[in-house]
């Protein structure tokens, strides 16, 4: 009782401190502090940074960032993230916390226990979520620490990026119990993907969140943030390999991704599962236990 009691009032704490405060501001201060470029001021917020997370930067293809931005954007040494080559499986696309996850029902999905959400509300397109209706899904939260690129789970062709701007409420735990709709709210990017004359095969819904809500789509050539004021909507003809990078968050933030219903769950994939990029995350219904 005692430790149920200290871990909700240690929720509520995390909840107000992350999300009752000017948070479009403070995030619009923190991406001009974090592009700062001068290597004492980020060798101490790193130091900062590591104080309040498992940041680990002994994987970093770089040792030295000039800027805190380096930081978060940081590359991998080649070979530490090994891509499932099975064609029959569908890799994660990035590093993550596995969430909510199952297949849509009545055009709807879960955001956490007891809490659900509208397709449409988070795709911003009636005729895209209908067609997803019966997909499975997967919530993927990556912390702040994490590796922030993320990269294509399988070999596709990336049709269409719909932007749409919006919050920036911190997409923790603590905030996902208490926010409806709360990944409906935030900024994100709805990428499109066509595989085998599947239109919609895989899609893909980068969730920015509080801080640093900035992505970039390298399809597109655009970097997509609070101030961005351009088309909401990019056509693309982006032919992507398994495995190839796609894009970034500058923070830690969310990826949903949807397929096919016949695209079965890996038998490891289950809530609070830490998964890296490039492990099995589906593969097909007649070989669920295909090796990560």
């Amino acid at each position: 009782m005692a430790d149920s009691l200290k871990q909700t009032l240690s929720d509520e704490l995390n909840f107000l401190l992350t999300n009752r405060i000017p948070r479009i501001a403070l995030t619009r201060f923190m991406g001009w502090f974090a592009k700062i470029e001068n290597p004492w001021l980020t060798k101490i917020s790193i130091a900062i940074w590591k104080v309040f997370t498992d940041l680990d930067l002994s994987e970093a293809k770089h040792k030295d960032f000039n800027s805190l931005r380096e930081c978060f954007i940081r590359e991998l040494r080649e070979g530490l993230r090994p891509i499932n080559q099975d064609a029959s499986v569908w890799t994660s696309p990035c590093d993550a916390i596995v969430g909510a996850h199952g297949q849509v029902k009545a055009q709807m999905l879960f955001q956490a226990k007891g809490l659900s959400y509208r397709l449409e509300d988070l795709l911003g397109d009636k005729a895209l979520a209908q067609q997803l209706e019966g997909a499975n899904y997967v919530t993927l939260r990556l912390l702040s620490s994490m590796y922030h690129r993320f990269h294509a789970p399988a070999k596709a062709v990336l049709r269409e990026v719909c932007y749409h701007s919006g919050d920036v409420w911190n997409v923790n735990p603590p905030a996902l119990l208490r926010v409806p709709g709360l990944f409906c709210r935030n900024e994100r990017a709805v990428l499109r993907f066509e595989i085998d004359n599947n239109p919609c095969a895989l899609v893909l819904v980068p969730v920015a969140a509080v801080l640093v809500a900035s992505m970039r789509i390298h399809a597109i050539d655009q970097q997509l943030d609070l101030t961005y004021r351009g088309p909401h909507r990019f056509e693309s003809h982006q032919a992507c390999e398994k495995g190839e990078e796609l894009g970034w968050f500058e923070h830690g933030s969310t990826i949903i991704l949807f397929a096919p219903p016949e695209r079965l769950f890996h038998t490891t994939i289950q809530e609070g599962y830490r998964i890296r990029m490039g492990e099995t995350l589906l593969c097909h219904p007649f070989d669920t236990k295909l090796s990560s």
